[in-house]
């Protein structure tokens, strides 16, 4: 096809693909509507608490002060700690001042299991804990960007009532409430390499804060748990470290509290074995929560099994304990234990209860009445049911307030205990029912979205297929490719206009386009299946005779059939959940097999036996060329597989395996405690790196693409080994133990950000040289002399340049028959020789794909550079077997026609899905390598766009390797 009309073509499938998928996220990634309403004092359920906008609002605020400590990451298991234990793993028993003062002191503190929302990201969680709101997973995205928060929260709640809120940590707070806070002390946190710089910050200005007294309200965010488990895990001794630290200061925080202060210790979410979070396993929504208070406000009792506590049920309580109004999108429920036993309760222990779920109900069908006038998106039934259930209780509270009032000097009788309890278990209902609803409804997808979207895309798949099967016989392909696809989307837009003018409804520009792309698809597979193309084709194929004809026609359908089997059978794994599960051993299968097919396929067309059919073998002179091309097919097909097999000792584990075990190359050097083991893996790493570039060089003086002086060439020679080095020395530094001295560890956070930015300014400059001078050619003018071609001997001096490449001496041969006379002197001839001129298109691609390794790798934990040297085996032998296995075609079949079958590219994209889990990786939030972020910047970075461009690069490095690779 012309050059502009593939152009076309290509941005036309382009933006179906935009088309589909758009429509499929639409569906898939629903956004919950933040509604910007407050709640105010004057807004108090009861007229009593109307006027206590001075002091307290709703209800009489319990404290006047709280201190709420986030320590991230703390797992429930991380604070609970058992006396029995003799042999604590690493994270156990540590927090000893935690269960020192709920076994000593059961009315002043409390540990219970707090349950994080997934997804279990820090961004969601603050969010979650301060306004009292479900994320949803599109929220996901704003943990790097950190947007304000506009829905109404406590942080706006507490500086609205004339709080003075004094922050400290977690940099996170600063994005989420700009502006907010009285005094504020943010470090940097999406340094997950740094374990103490944060925590050590907190620890300079926690103590003198409070001593100060300047403050209402003061919040904490400790991040060395959370760092120390991305970096380490939590099996690793720097976790009891970080955790004996916490202890201690906690020790001497509650030392230092007055008995108007409240102290809050959270975990914001847990983490998994690996020390990953984002998912919704267990280990990562199961966080702890701890209350102390220096005066009663438990139950006499020792709980054993306390009940779990949702994270947003923290927000109505801490609202009401602290006398200002519930933000008016919560929907979590005060906590029981915090309002059962608050003084001065009469005779009947349960009213306070009663009446802060009252207040609780209240607000949460205030939110449910105005979000349900706004969006349709809550379920009607239900909604109608929880209506009539909150009708209920409310008249049920003033039927029994009334009787109160009524017995105020009569004791009250069994029968009012019994509708006080029954009444509480009716509100709590409500609040549990209405929660429930709200995450069910932000968690439902949009079948049909996503159906028409999958529909979409599959389309868009046959389309790219039947281009690339019949590209070369499109006689008018401006027409089928381009100009009716225009015309007939064009047509379903115009006739969805009149459509939308006519009914009065609005389709959105999503949809819009989706039409446009429904209508290019009817424009092309019509005008594509009656074309003359077809019809021609078809009159060909019944002109031959009926048994040749009809044979030939089944081969042409069963080559095309067979790579579109497993096509299919890959995307329709996608609707499993079992497969989805286990993708990665799904995809390697299928890239085994169609790569073992092929090889077959040869052997059953007697390509790969070609000659052996022949009865006086010996004088056939294709047999040795065949025989040497088959045994080299296969040892390429054996390598090919063993890559594969050899591959899956890099896998992670999704949190849906229960018995699966994460492999230990995922674990970085410095997590490893035994020195030799250490060292053999450091040693084992290094060598795969060089060993990749030493294949690379031999690959290049094969070819002859090394004997210029060019400066491509100059850093292909140098560059590589040092860049090499440089890498080496970073991981070295790298997994040195944390337990140096200061000065040491001062130097290593200097060489840890000099070694990977020497890395990356050599790889910015090795693109830049590729971009100017790409020719890695090597022109040789040699005056023709009387000196004959000398063989091939080693060591030999007098052709120590020329013969070490099988190209020069061709070229050599080629001086002695072909003479080129210039200036018509016949007694002089001259002759040009060119070295690599056989890959002058490969090598400078080679060379980038080279330089994209260097940055992917050293994003990658540096024991994955075992992996990539698997991935350049595997791409080597398939590149290997395609090319082989095209040429035995050619030669065979004699078209003289070129073609890159489907085989291949359905291959090659399973070979990049394969190796995105032979790295380590996985569709999961938590398998995120988010240390790729901080190579060569410890002190984090003033936008979000590089971060998210080295995690996005880390995540999807196999795939940006196998489209460069494809070039080729």
């Amino acid at each position: 096809m012309p050059r502009m009309l593939t152009v076309l073509s290509l941005c036309w499938t382009y933006l179906l693909f935009c088309a589909g998928l758009g429509l499929f996220l639409n569906g898939f990634l629903l956004v919950r509507l933040e509604l910007r309403s407050r709640s105010s004092c004057q807004d108090a359920p009861f007229s009593e608490a109307a006027g206590r906008a001075g002091d307290s609002c709703w209800m009489p605020r319990r404290f006047s002060r709280a201190v709420l400590l986030v320590i991230d990451a703390l797992r429930f298991d991380f604070a609970r700690s058992n006396p029995g234990n003799q042999n604590p793993r690493p994270y156990e028993n540590k927090l000893e001042v935690i269960h020192r003062y709920v076994a000593s002191q059961p009315q002043h503190a409390r540990l219970f299991p707090f349950r994080a929302d997934p997804p279990t990201t820090t961004m969601q969680r603050i969010k979650g804990l301060t306004t009292g709101t479900l994320p949803t997973f599109m929220d996901v995205g704003s943990n790097f960007a950190s947007p304000a928060i506009e829905e109404d929260n406590l942080i706006q709640q507490l500086v609205q009532n004339k709080k003075k809120v004094v922050f400290m940590g977690d940099d996170t707070w600063e994005g989420l409430f700009p502006n907010k806070f009285f005094a504020s002390f943010p470090f940097a946190s999406f340094n997950v390499r740094d374990l103490h710089t944060v925590d050590d910050g907190i620890l300079q200005h926690i103590f003198t804060t409070v001593e100060s007294g300047e403050w209402d309200v003061l919040i904490a965010h400790f991040l060395g748990v959370d760092h120390c488990g991305h970096r380490y895990g939590p099996h690793h001794p720097m976790m009891a470290e970080k955790l004996k630290q916490m202890n201690q200061m906690l020790r001497t925080l509650i030392a230092t509290l007055q008995n108007d202060t409240l102290l809050v210790v959270m975990g914001d979410h847990g983490m998994t074995e690996t020390g990953d979070h984002g998912g919704d396993s267990e280990g990562e929504v199961d966080a702890a929560l701890f209350i102390y208070s220096p005066l009663p406000m438990f139950e006499m009792k020792t709980v054993e099994d306390p009940k779990v506590v949702s994270q947003i049920d923290l927000v109505p309580t801490l609202a009401l304990l602290l006398g200002i109004p519930i933000p008016y999108s919560n929907i979590g429920m005060v906590i029981p234990d915090m309002f059962t036993s608050l003084p001065k309760l009469d005779d009947n222990q349960h009213l306070e209860h009663v009446k802060a779920l009252c207040i609780n109900a209240i607000q949460v069908n205030r939110f449910l009445e105005s979000y349900s006038q706004v969006t349709k998106d809550l379920p009607l039934k239900k909604l109608s049911y929880l209506k009539q259930l909150f009708s209920t209780a409310m008249a049920e509270y003033s039927d029994l307030i009334i009787h109160r009032q009524v017995s105020e000097n009569i004791v009250l009788d069994q029968n009012h205990h019994t509708r006080m309890q029954n009444l509480l278990i009716t509100l709590q209902q409500y609040l549990r029912e209405t929660k429930e609803m709200c995450g069910e409804t932000w968690a439902q997808f949009n079948p049909t979205h996503m159906l028409f979207g999958i529909v979409l895309l599959a389309a868009t798949c046959v389309h790219c297929f039947l281009v690339s099967e019949n590209v070369s016989t499109f006689e008018s392909g401006y027409k089928v490719l381009i100009f009716y696809p225009i015309i007939w989307g064009l047509a379903a837009v115009l006739i969805v206009n009149i459509w939308m003018l006519v009914s009065g409804i609005i389709v959105e520009r999503l949809i819009l386009c989706c039409w446009v792309a429904f209508g290019s698809h009817l424009g092309f597979h019509w005008n594509f299946w009656r074309s003359k193309y077809f019809n021609h084709h078809i009159t060909i194929q019944l002109s031959r005779s009926t048994k040749a004809g009809i044979q030939e026609k089944w081969i042409n359908w069963w080559k095309i059939f067979i790579p579109l089997v497993f096509l299919l059978l890959r995307c329709g794994a996608m609707f499993s959940n079992s497969f989805v599960v286990n993708e990665g051993q799904v995809v390697a299968f299928l890239l085994k097999s169609i790569v073992t097919f092929t090889v077959l396929k040869l052997k059953w067309d007697g390509k790969l036996n070609h000659g052996l059919n022949v009865p006086d073998m010996h004088r056939n002179p294709s047999f040795i060329p065949y025989k040497k091309e088959s045994l080299y097919i296969i040892a390429l097909l054996v390598t090919f597989l063993l890559c594969i097999l050899f591959s899956h000792n890099f896998h992670n584990c999704r949190e849906e395996l229960a018995n699966c075990e994460p492999s230990s190359f995922l674990k970085p050097l410095s997590s490893l405690s035994a020195r030799q083991e250490r060292n053999f893996h450091y040693i084992l790493s290094v060598f795969s790196f060089a060993l990749i570039i030493y294949l690379v060089r031999k690959w290049f003086l094969y070819y002859g693409n090394l004997n210029s002086s060019h400066l491509i060439v100059f850093f292909v020679r140098l560059g590589f080994p040092f860049i090499v080095f440089c890498s080496s020395c970073y991981w070295a530094i790298n997994a040195t133990p944390e337990e140096t001295s200061t000065n040491l560890q001062d130097l290593k956070k200097k060489i840890v950000v000099v070694l990977p930015g020497l890395v990356f300014s050599l790889t910015t400059t090795g693109f830049f040289i590729v971009l100017w001078n790409p020719i890695t050619v090597f022109v040789k003018d040699n005056r023709q002399s009387d000196e004959t071609l000398v063989p091939f001997r080693k060591n030999s001096p007098e052709i120590k340049v020329d013969s070490q490449h099988v190209i020069p001496q061709i070229y050599r041969k080629m001086q002695q028959s072909m003479k080129i006379h210039f200036n018509g002197d016949q007694n002089e001839s001259r002759t040009v020789a060119a070295y690599g001129l056989g890959t002058v298109y490969s090598a400078p691609l080679l060379v980038v794909v080279v330089l994209l390794t260097f940055l992917l790798i050293l994003l990658h934990n540096e024991r994955m550079s075992l992996a990539f040297l698997l991935l350049f085996l595997e791409a080597f032998s398939f590149l290997e077997i395609h090319g082989t296995a095209t040429n035995l075609t050619l030669q065979s079949d004699n078209t003289g026609y070129f073609t890159v079958p489907w085989y291949a590219v359905t291959a090659w994209v399973l070979a990049a899905t394969q190796f995105f889990y032979a790295t380590g990786h996985q569709p999961t939030f938590p398998t995120i390598q988010w240390n790729a972020a901080f190579v060569g910047f410890t002190e984090g970075h003033g936008t979000n766009i590089l971060p998210a461009l080295l995690v996005g690069m880390n995540t999807f490095a196999s795939h940006i390797l196998f489209a460069v690779i494809f070039l080729r």
